[in-house]
């Protein structure tokens, strides 16, 4: 049987800088308020001629150079994201003509925060289907684009970011296993109400500005938590293994009141739950790449280790997944 493998990493993130001093100019809000309830100290934001691609090729030309291969030898280049360049072409379009990868087809898949755990799913099929042998997958999202600056309760959360993954067929075992649910019953606690084809932008949504995220953040916290538990608990059994053989466990940074409720669950210890929140906020389909990539460049995962992701995001989507690097 054809395993997948991970051989390269990389992410990007803006310069600017917003940090909790600077939103207490802007809302009615407080550094202490903000880091006692989420963990966030700052995240990084895109400026107005920066969009998704833009960091995600930065990412991606990073990851590739990690592992060694270039953009023409990719068969397949997939984007994880909710915040695209356009409605249409795709963002992952955009990003193969960045990087020149002549010979790949490109798409993009949208799963809220669950989008890295999805591409990396859909790219282990079509590798193992015997379709591809080099695959490059992205999380990316600028959703400051999409929040709220006066709505104190999202704006204080989100940030800008991307992460990349180069996958090929391999000999060796390295993803061991992938588990992904949703369910779309709940879809309207999390969302961006205009935009779409149900609710074009127009004047009266820039009046009711229904172009930004609106969230439910109790009930969605109840849910993660959760699903959360549940997903990384079937990702460790289908490989075949305990908690206490994870060497990492990289779960999406979105709160770390939801990071700490789904360790305890877990029973891990604390140094081998890698956090960088405080650093980026929630970053959406970027936070797991981007976690693990800084995990790798600070030797906090090394070749051979078994590491946990776990994400939950907007639809509502989650999932879990084992990899051995």
């Amino acid at each position: 049987m054809k395993y997948v493998k991970i051989i390269g990493t990389g992410s990007s993130v803006p310069e600017a800088v917003l940090s909790n001093s600077d939103l207490e100019k802007m809302v009615d809000t407080s550094d202490e308020w903000i880091t006692s309830r989420t963990g966030i100290k700052e995240r990084r934001i895109a400026d107005k001629d920066t969009a998704s691609s833009d960091i995600a090729y930065e990412a991606a030309e990073k990851a590739l150079e990690a592992a060694s291969v270039n953009p023409s030898d990719l068969d397949v280049i997939i984007v994880g994201t909710i915040t695209p360049d356009f409605i249409f072409p795709s963002t992952g379009c955009v990003v193969q003509s960045l990087l020149g990868a002549k010979k790949a087809y490109a798409f993009d898949l949208m799963a809220g925060c669950s989008g890295f755990l999805y591409t990396l799913h859909v790219a282990q099929g079509i590798i193992k289907s015997g379709a591809a042998e080099k695959i490059l997958v992205i999380g990316v999202d600028t959703l400051s684009k999409v929040t709220d600056f006066e709505d104190r309760s999202t704006c204080i959360l989100f940030g800008d970011g991307a992460g990349a993954a180069v996958l090929t067929a391999s000999d060796e075992p390295g993803i061991l296993s992938s588990i992904l649910n949703s369910d779309g019953r709940d879809w309207d606690l999390l969302y961006v109400p205009a935009g779409g084809s149900r609710t074009p932008i127009g004047e009266e949504v820039l009046k009711t500005r229904d172009q930004y995220i609106k969230m439910k953040g109790n009930d969605v916290f109840k849910v993660a938590v959760k699903s959360m538990e549940s997903a990384t608990i079937n990702a460790i059994k289908e490989a075949g293994l305990a908690p206490e053989d994870i060497d990492l466990f990289v779960p999406h940074q979105a709160n770390q009141r939801i990071l700490e409720a789904v360790r305890k669950r877990l029973n891990f210890p604390e140094e081998k739950v890698f956090v960088n929140l405080d650093k980026y906020g929630n970053t959406s389909g970027a936070s797991v790449p981007l976690a693990l990539d800084e995990a790798i460049r600070q030797g906090k995962v090394k070749e051979g280790n078994l590491v946990l992701f776990a994400a939950f995001g907007a639809g509502f989507t989650w999932g879990a997944s084992v990899v051995r690097l």
